[in-house]
């Protein structure tokens, strides 16, 4: 009877552990309920704002410099050169005296030349008075019609020897002045091919001196035929403005301090790019060259399907030298009131471009764009934003639709974008030290 009863107060317990677990589960799901999630991460970012400029039109190529004229300066007389009149690389004047030849043997020859004129004028003018006496002579009869006639021959003969005679004046005076080099043109010297003392040859292969027009100058790019039609469409009403900038596109000691990839950046200049970061930034600060377009080539290279222009410049800063490499921009016109961003709002991504729009609210809205080119640090936006909107121009990696910005300065974006490179960084060469401490695979776990 006892037993019955112990058994039948313990059935009675039994069901009250499932209705404890069961209270246990309702009070931690309350406690999650009632906890409190963590307030959205705020990103710092640089903005923008969408606005209406004018924007050129310009097309940018690869060019190299050429002389406007490169005579190349020979003898044409046979003899000695004396006196040499300039330095290699020195800058002359048109009709310059630049090589004196020895002139003694072309002197004696123009002075021979100029007494055998002088000899045969005055047997020419007797001649020709013989004939006038002739003439009367045979209307009396006192000679025959054969002798004056053969008497007029003579003049004749004798008038053409003068003839003669100052054509041989001329090539002597021709061949004495040419004793004396000038310069053909103003232009600055090269290196000089012969020394005083050298024998010359007329119509010699090898030139004296080669002289460069590099006031004004030429140069020569490059642009796609699909151009074309529009630099011949506003080329047409007057002289379309070109720049050129020596040694290539524009660039700051930082682009190049960096080196290219695979080299540290603590090489030197020489061992990285071989480009002193100092020198760039002294070339970075000069102007321009600034020209005019003068030159379309009448046909199209089918080879690489571009068609070459030339471009003047006045170049009276010796900016440009010949054969040098300058990066060109040729200015068409300007397209009035377009709308325009920073270049670097605009990301690129699987379905186009976007930018991020920083609404009324401090939150990032990602919006797809239409970009219709870029010119310089700008791009010209024809669908998807309106005048007026605030666009991200930098920290757009670490946002996504929908998140809350806070508009930082320039400074300090680039300081979060700094540390944000360190951690990174840091956590790269965690992660490559932990491989090479096993030989540069993963360590297996263990159990």
């Amino acid at each position: 009877m006892m037993l019955d009863t112990v058994f039948a107060a313990r059935s009675r317990r039994a069901p009250s552990l499932p209705l404890v677990a069961a209270a246990v589960v309702a009070a931690l799901a309350a406690c999650s309920k009632s906890a409190q999630k963590p307030p959205a991460t705020v990103v710092p970012v640089v903005v923008a704002t969408a606005k209406r400029a004018d924007v050129p039109y310009e097309i940018q190529a690869n060019g190299v410099v050429s002389p406007m004229s490169t005579p190349a300066v020979t003898a044409q007389v046979d003899s000695l050169i004396t006196p040499v009149y300039f330095r290699e690389g020195q800058d002359v004047e048109k009709g310059a005296m630049l090589f004196q030849i020895e002139d003694r043997p072309y002197r004696a020859a123009y002075a021979q030349a100029l007494a055998n004129l002088a000899r045969d004028k005055e047997t020419n003018a007797n001649a020709q008075k013989e004939v006038e006496r002739y003439q009367a002579l045979v209307k009396q009869d006192y000679v025959t019609q054969e002798q004056a006639d053969q008497q007029k021959a003579t003049a004749g003969a004798s008038q053409a020897t003068v003839q003669a005679d100052e054509a041989a004046v001329e090539n002597a005076k021709f061949n004495l002045d040419n004793t004396k080099i000038r310069a053909p043109i103003a232009g600055r010297t090269g290196g000089l091919l012969v020394r005083e003392g050298n024998v010359v040859h007329a119509g010699a292969t090898t030139p004296l001196v080669v002289i460069n027009q590099v006031s004004p100058i030429l140069v020569r790019f490059p642009v796609p035929s699909t151009d074309l039609p529009l630099i011949q469409k506003y080329g047409g009403s007057g002289q379309l403005a070109v720049t050129a900038i020596p040694g290539g596109a524009r660039q700051s000691a930082q682009d190049t301090a960096g080196g290219p990839p695979g080299v540290s950046a603590d090489a030197s200049p020489d061992q990285a790019s071989g480009v002193d970061p100092a020198a760039v930034n002294l070339i970075a600060q000069l102007p321009p060259a600034k020209g005019t377009l003068f030159f379309i080539d009448n046909s199209v290279d089918t080879l690489t399907g571009t068609v070459m222009l030339k471009a003047s410049f006045p170049n009276t800063d010796k900016l440009l030298w010949s054969g040098q490499f300058v990066a060109t921009t040729l200015h068409l016109f300007d397209e009035k009131n377009a709308l325009v961003v920073p270049s670097e709002a605009v990301v690129t991504g699987q379905q186009g471009a976007y930018v991020y729009v920083i609404d009324s609210a401090s939150t990032a809205q990602q919006r797809k764009v239409s970009v219709e080119r870029s010119e310089g640090s700008v791009s010209v936006i024809t669908a998807g934003l309106r005048d007026g909107e605030q666009v991200v121009r930098s920290g757009q990696s670490r946002l996504a639709a929908g998140a809350k910005v806070k508009v930082a300065s320039a400074a300090d974006s680039a300081y979060a974008n700094a540390g944000a490179a360190r951690a990174d960084s840091t956590s790269r060469a965690r992660r490559g030290g932990a491989a090479r401490g096993t030989g540069g695979r993963a360590k297996p776990a263990t159990s």
